[in-house]
């Protein structure tokens, strides 16, 4: 298990990179911030229990912020 949460910081670095590219500069902070949590987590070697409970709490800490921003902060149609 904590292989996977070293391939996810892989993968969100990766996409932190291209975000920086294309001159999206918040987002591409938010990836490298989520980088840094998921190979820092995938160096711990905690039971595979404990990755679960930790990969929960972050779905649903991101679901809550979505839904969050997508009622109460985006504009549809702006930019």
């Amino acid at each position: 298990m904590d292989n996977m949460f070293k391939l996810l910081g892989w993968w969100t670095g990766i996409f932190a990179v291209m975000f920086y590219a294309g001159d999206m500069l918040s987002v591409s902070l938010l990836f490298v911030a989520n980088t840094i949590f998921f190979l820092l987590l995938g160096y711990l070697n905690l039971t595979e229990r404990v990755y679960m409970y930790i990969f929960g709490a972050y779905l649903m800490v991101f679901m809550v912020g979505f839904s969050y921003y997508s009622t109460f902060i985006h504009v549809p149609g702006g930019h």
